[in-house]
């Protein structure tokens, strides 16, 4: 069993309120091949829209590009929503000021400097090139 598989586990099981409110699978179906696939990732929630922040070397996310639908286990309940990924990359830098908000434990993992309470700014400009966030969108 990898991390990933451990993960779904634990996301499926009783157990997922250990880390349900900043972890959630996703599942998006592959544009070449059809194929689906289901993967753990950390999320926030920013107004109606869960935010999702990866790595751009990942592959996953290529198949959300110009928009794609997606199911969610969220809470260890079923949800879907059409998510689309921003890679700008000052939009990107943009974003981690409020990803490091919501999740302020993230920065130092990312070697984000915070100095008074607020993230360096090269800081954000350097790994914001090797990130990208996926916006999803809840939908009925």
């Amino acid at each position: 069993m990898n991390g990933n598989d451990f993960m779904a586990w634990v996301l499926h099981s009783p157990f997922h309120g250990m880390l349900s409110n900043g972890m959630m699978l996703i599942t998006l179906t592959g544009r070449k091949t059809g194929m689906t696939y289901t993967t753990p990732v950390g999320y926030y929630v920013e107004g109606e829209y869960l935010w999702v922040i990866t790595s751009r070397e990942r592959k996953w996310w290529k198949n959300l590009q110009g928009g794609a639908e997606v199911r969610l286990l969220l809470k260890r309940k079923p949800a879907h929503g059409i998510a689309n990924v921003e890679l700008d990359e000052k939009a990107v830098e943009a974003r981690m000021y409020e990803y490091l908000r919501h999740v302020p434990q993230a920065a130092k993992p990312m070697k984000i400097h915070v100095e008074g309470g607020k993230p360096n700014s090269t800081d954000i400009a350097t790994t914001a090139k090797d990130r990208l966030f996926v916006k999803i969108k809840l939908t009925e």
